[in-house]
C-alpha cells in the first residue's frame, strides 16, 4: 500500500521533532541546561537599570529603545528619559515635540511616536496599568510580538518565550541547525523554564549578547556548552547586504548665538518632522570638517560647511539654549556637538 503525505507533512514533522530536541537538550533535569543558565546570568548578568525591578512602565521603555540599538546606546537616554517622563501618566501628558526630543539621538524615531501613542492608551483605556498579558500588550502601538512576550514574562511572569536575535542564534547553534519564523518561536518556547520565564528569556537574550556572539562564540566560557550541537558558528546561510556608500553636504550658519534649523517634512517616511542643519550643493569651499555617519544600510561621508547665510532655506534661527528641548536628527546633534554648540 502507498501512503502519499501532504507536501507540508516533512516540514510539520522536521518542526515537532526540533521542538522534542529542544525540550531534552533545555529541560531535561539530568541534562540540566536550565539550572546551569540560570546559575550563570544570576552571577554574571550585565547591571543594567532597567533590571533594578520589575515595573512594567520601565520594561517596557526599556524594550522599545533597544530595538534595533545596542545597550551602550541606550542607557545615558534611558536615565535622561525616566528623568524628564518617570511614570506612564506623565509620558501619556507630554507634547509630541517634547516626547522626539527626549528620544533625539536615539533614531528609528517611530518607535517614539507609538511609544506616545501607547502611553495615551494605557492612561485612557486602563487607567494607568499596563496589561498584563502578552495577548493584551499587543493591542498596544508600537508592541509587536517580541516586545509583548518580553514585558509580559518579565514584569508578569507570564510563561511565554521571547525571541531576537541573540536567542535565535542560541536555539539555532544549540539543535546545530538554522531555523526561524514560527518553527523558532515554537522551539524556544518548548524549552522555556517556566519557574523563572522572565529570567530564563533574559537569560537567552544574555548569552546571545556576550558569550554566544555572532561572530567568534566565547565557548569556553559557554555554561551550557556541553548541550550545544554546534560549539562555534554555524555555516552561513547567505551574504550580508552591503552598505550604501553616499556624500552629503550641509551648511553650518551661526549669529546671535542662533544657529539655522531646517524641519523635515511630516509626511517623511525617515524622521518625520524632526530639526536638521540645511543640505547644501557640495561646492569648493573648504569644509570645517569631515565626518562619517550611518542610517540602516548608508554610509554617509559628511562635509560641513561655515555659511553666512541659509540661501533661501525654509527654516528658522534656533537660540543655542533652545536646541535640547528641539527634536534633532542624530546627525545635526552630532555636528552641533562638534561645533560646540551643544
Amino acid at each position: 500500500m502507498i501512503i502519499l503525505l501532504s507536501p507540508g507533512y516533512d516540514s510539520l514533522l522536521l518542526m515537532r521533532q526540533s521542538k522534542r530536541n529542544l525540550r531534552r537538550t533545555l529541560c531535561d533535569e539530568q541534562n540540566g541546561f536550565a539550572t546551569r543558565l540560570l546559575t550563570w546570568y544570576d552571577a554574571h548578568k550585565r547591571d543594567l537599570p532597567w533590571r533594578k525591578d520589575r515595573d512594567p512602565y520601565r520594561v517596557w521603555l526599556s524594550e522599545i529603545m533597544l530595538q534595533q540599538t545596542r545597550v551602550a546606546a541606550v542607557l545615558d537616554h534611558y536615565h535622561r528619559f525616566l528623568q524628564k517622563f518617570p511614570t506612564v501618566q506623565k509620558l501619556a501628558a507630554a507634547r509630541g515635540a517634547s516626547v522626539l526630543a527626549a528620544w533625539s539621538g536615539l533614531g528609528y524615531y517611530r518607535r517614539a511616536r507609538m511609544l506616545h501613542a501607547a502611553a495615551k492608551q494605557v492612561v485612557k483605556e486602563h487607567g494607568g496599568a499596563f496589561p498584563a498579558t502578552s495577548t493584551e500588550l499587543r493591542e498596544l502601538p508600537g508592541i509587536g510580538r517580541y516586545t509583548a512576550a518580553a514585558i509580559a514574562s518579565i514584569a508578569f511572569d507570564e510563561p511565554v518565550a521571547v525571541v531576537d536575535g541573540n536567542v535565535e542564534r542560541v536555539v539555532q547553534r544549540v539543535l546545530g541547525k538554522r531555523i526561524t519564523g514560527q518553527e523558532v518561536w515554537q522551539t524556544a518556547g518548548a524549552g522555556l523554564d517556566a519557574r523563572r520565564p522572565g529570567d530564563f528569556n533574559q537569560a537567552m537574550m544574555e548569552l546571545g549578547a556576550t558569550v554566544c556572539l555572532p561572530r567568534q562564540p566565547r565557548c569556553l566560557l559557554c555554561p551550557v556548552a556541553d548541550g550545544c550541537a554546534t560549539r562555534g558558528e554555524l555555516p552561513t546561510a547567505g551574504v550580508a547586504p552591503r552598505q550604501r556608500k553616499r556624500e552629503i553636504c550641509f551648511g553650518l550658519a551661526r549669529r546671535n548665538a542662533s544657529v539655522f534649523l531646517v524641519q523635515r517634512k511630516k509626511e517623511e517616511s525617515l524622521m518625520a518632522g524632526m530639526w536638521e542643519l540645511p543640505e547644501i550643493v557640495p561646492s569648493r569651499a573648504k569644509p570645517m570638517w569631515s565626518l562619517r555617519h550611518s542610517i540602516t544600510v548608508t554610509d554617509y561621508a559628511v562635509r560641513v560647511i561655515e555659511i553666512a547665510s541659509p540661501n533661501g532655506a525654509a527654516g528658522r534661527w534656533i537660540p543655542f539654549q533652545r536646541l535640547e528641548s528641539l527634536p534633532l536628527t542624530g546627525l545635526a546633534r552630532k555636528i552641533l556637538r562638534r561645533a560646540a554648540i551643544l
